[in-house]
């Protein structure tokens, strides 16, 4: 019982310190180099990995979040069902 916390242990769900889209998305592009120039060893590569399906996942939400926002802009008013 020696180690104390001092808050929650965060989860696997980015919460309000996610990073902003273009800077995932800037992580995932340079992880992705440098597997591809094979700048890493293997355990290195699998950690690589991991953080690109995390970023992946990630940048997907929020492209699927903007998405939903465009869509809903995009209705036309008119076409709203009137409140009963």
């Amino acid at each position: 019982m020696s180690e104390a916390t001092s808050g929650p242990t965060p989860g696997p769900t980015p919460g309000p310190e996610e990073p902003p889209f273009e800077e995932a998305l800037r992580e995932l592009e340079e992880l992705v180099g440098r597997l591809e120039r094979g700048e890493t060893g293997l355990e290195d590569a699998l950690a690589a990995w991991e953080r690109g399906e995390e970023l992946v996942r990630f940048c997907l939400g929020k492209l699927d979040t903007a998405q939903g926002r465009i869509d809903e802009l995009g209705r036309d008013p008119a076409d709203a069902e009137p409140d009963a």
